[in-house]
């Protein structure tokens, strides 16, 4: 069912999906690992004692841990996530709770993420990732606190690229290929139209001499879920970014990239559903189960940056297969405006095709101004899915390369269940990232 892949394409799919494979043919040398940070991005401040904010301590002991052998056959390095204070407070009117419920202001310890990278040797070089989270992006009422986010293997092909086997984000949304940690706004809004993680296999490398990255991948979760692999949904999803504008070692550079994602639910049922832009609410668009073969979602991203101002944006559509439901058509989109008051940018990764976070290079850490505007329509034919839409609003200190602290206020409208409710929200967050 799920692998009538070709067969169901629409015109507009088929020429994305063209260009994206077409991006192949430029390959070049194969893609490393990804990095921590994108090499020469490195401030000079790490000296300990530098920033005001001291944060050395647990460095030296992650560094101490590292395993290293002798004859280069397997290393181990450690890294540590760590947002231990969330803290989100709502503000509804009387058509928001009777939507959504009335939401509670809660303080919650938001992610706590175990790392482990390096490699080892077994016929050849293989380089693994592994990781353990407290609360992560999928999790929700029933599931366990503790689960596995990334579990694979990857190993370089000659100049084909980097094949990569296990459990993995898919290439799909720059929103959730880029780490939430890196980015200007505190949370994800697209999330209805992804996943955070899969089981899969994929297949990437750069191009372009290092201004274009592609991926491509199959993904289905049978093995982990217990499903049977008939009703098991194949997901098929690819990405090709370039680089247009590349210049001041960095500090100013256009990103484009093009997305295409085919979702097949399991057991021949797809649900889209999202949050407003925060891990402990309630979601406030929701199609429930549509019955339904597969979806086509497509994506357009760009981000442009000078110097200490950036401006980022998406685009996502999803056309779903269900003659029941009418084959309805979704999309969401935002954009986010950010700027670095003491000129620091964001570093761009040219073998992720993302860009890192805020590096600091004064003793006070670097200060960002953000502000997002962006809508979720999950309402067409006979689905009530509801449409979003809302603004943010923020400061970010990036005390550190490591320690960031920010405030988001959010103004979040709901057009569902023939009513037009608005609900304010207030959200704190004290991250660490090694």
């Amino acid at each position: 069912m799920a692998l009538r892949f070709f067969d169901v394409m629409t015109l507009r799919h088929q020429i994305l999906v063209a260009v994206l494979f077409g991006a192949v043919a430029g390959m070049a040398s194969a893609q490393s690992i990804e990095s921590d940070l994108p090499h020469g991005a490195e401030p000079h401040t790490e000296e300990p004692g530098f920033f005001v904010l001291p944060d050395h301590g647990l460095k030296r002991l992650l560094d101490a841990m590292k395993v290293t052998d002798e004859q280069d056959r397997f290393s181990a390095k450690f890294g540590l996530v760590i947002m231990p204070a969330d803290y989100t407070s709502f503000d509804q009117d009387a058509a928001s709770r009777e939507q959504v419920g009335n939401q509670q202001d809660t303080f919650e310890a938001r992610s706590l993420r175990l790392m482990a990278r390096g490699h080892f040797t077994l016929f050849r070089k293989w380089n693994y990732v592994a990781s353990y989270e407290y609360k992560g992006f999928a999790n929700e009422p029933g599931d366990p606190d503790w689960a596995a986010t990334d579990f694979r293997v990857s190993t370089d092909i000659r100049r084909l690229g980097t094949l990569t086997i296990g459990k993995m984000k898919e290439p799909y949304s720059y929103e959730m290929v880029g780490d939430a940690a890196n980015l200007p706004h505190t949370e994800r809004l697209l999330s209805p139209f992804f996943v955070s993680r899969s089981e899969g296999v994929q297949l990437s490398n750069t191009m372009l001499g290092q201004r274009g990255t592609w991926a491509v991948g199959w993904f289905n979760d049978w093995l982990t879920k217990g499903d049977s692999f008939s009703d098991s949904g194949n997901d098929f999803a690819a990405r090709v970014t370039a680089l247009p504008v590349w210049s001041d070692d960095g500090a100013h550079y256009l990103h484009l990239a093009a997305s295409v994602r085919y979702y097949a639910g399991d057991d021949d049922t797809l649900r889209f559903r999202g949050q407003p832009a925060s891990h402990v609410s309630d979601f406030f668009v929701d199609t429930g189960n549509i019955a339904g073969d597969h979806a086509w979602n497509t994506g357009l991203e760009a981000l442009w940056n000078v110097d200490g101002l950036s401006l980022l944006g998406e685009y996502v559509t999803s056309s779903v297969s269900s003659r029941d439901s009418g084959d309805p058509e979704f999309d969401g989109y935002y954009v986010t405006a950010a700027y670095v008051l003491s000129g620091e940018h964001r570093p761009y990764d040219r073998k992720a095709g993302y860009a890192r976070r805020v590096m600091p290079q004064g003793r006070w850490g670097a200060w960002e101004l953000m502000a997002r505007y962006g809508r979720v329509d999950l309402d067409d034919q006979s689905v009530h899915g509801g449409v979003m839409d809302g603004w943010w609003a923020g400061v970010n200190w990036w005390a550190t390369r490591r320690w960031k602290a920010s405030v988001t206020y959010g103004d979040i409208d709901l057009d569902r269940d023939g009513l037009d409710g608005n609900t304010r929200t207030w959200l704190s967050r004290i991250q660490w990232i090694y």
